[in-house]
C-alpha cells in the first residue's frame, strides 16, 4: 500500500511525471497529460500491435506480440479519413512472424518480418487479413 499512497494518481491514466525529489517521492503528476497519452498510443499502435503508415496510404504491419496472444483487430482510418481498415491479425502457428496477408481477400508477398499494404485508391473500405506463425 506504501507505492500506491506515494503515487497518488489512477492506475489507469498516464502519469507525465514521476517526482524523485522530498517531500513527494514517487508521486505521479500531471495524469491524464494528452502529450503522454499520445506517447503511450503510439508505443502500443506502432512498438506492439506493429502498424505503421507511410506517405498516408500505405500500411506496414509487424506485430511484436506475446507468444500466447491468439490475435486481434485494429480498425485505423486512413489519413483524411476516406478509407477504413480492418486489420484482423491472427495466429495460425506458433512464432510471431508474419506468414501470410490477404488484401480484401487476394494475397500480398511477405517480405521479412513485415509486409506492406496500400489499401485501393477511392476505397471505402478494405480487409486486411495477417497471420503470424
Amino acid at each position: 500500500a506504501g507505492l500506491v499512497e506515494a503515487y497518488r494518481l489512477e492506475p489507469y491514466a498516464v502519469a507525465a511525471d514521476v517526482y524523485g525529489e522530498p517531500p513527494h517521492v514517487g508521486r505521479g503528476g500531471w495524469s491524464w497529460y494528452t502529450g503522454s497519452a499520445g506517447w503511450m498510443y503510439r508505443v502500443a499502435l506502432e512498438s506492439v500491435l506493429g502498424l505503421t503508415v507511410e506517405n498516408g496510404r500505405t500500411l506496414v504491419i509487424r506485430p511484436c506480440v506475446p507468444d500466447r496472444w491468439p490475435g486481434f483487430r485494429i480498425l485505423h482510418r486512413l489519413l483524411g479519413g476516406a478509407t477504413l481498415c480492418d486489420i484482423v491479425v491472427e495466429r495460425i502457428n506458433p512464432g510471431s512472424r508474419v506468414v501470410a496477408v490477404l488484401l480484401n481477400g487476394l494475397e500480398v508477398p511477405v517480405s521479412g518480418a513485415s509486409v506492406r499494404v496500400t489499401p485501393p485508391q477511392g476505397a471505402a473500405e478494405c480487409r486486411i487479413q495477417v497471420r503470424l506463425g
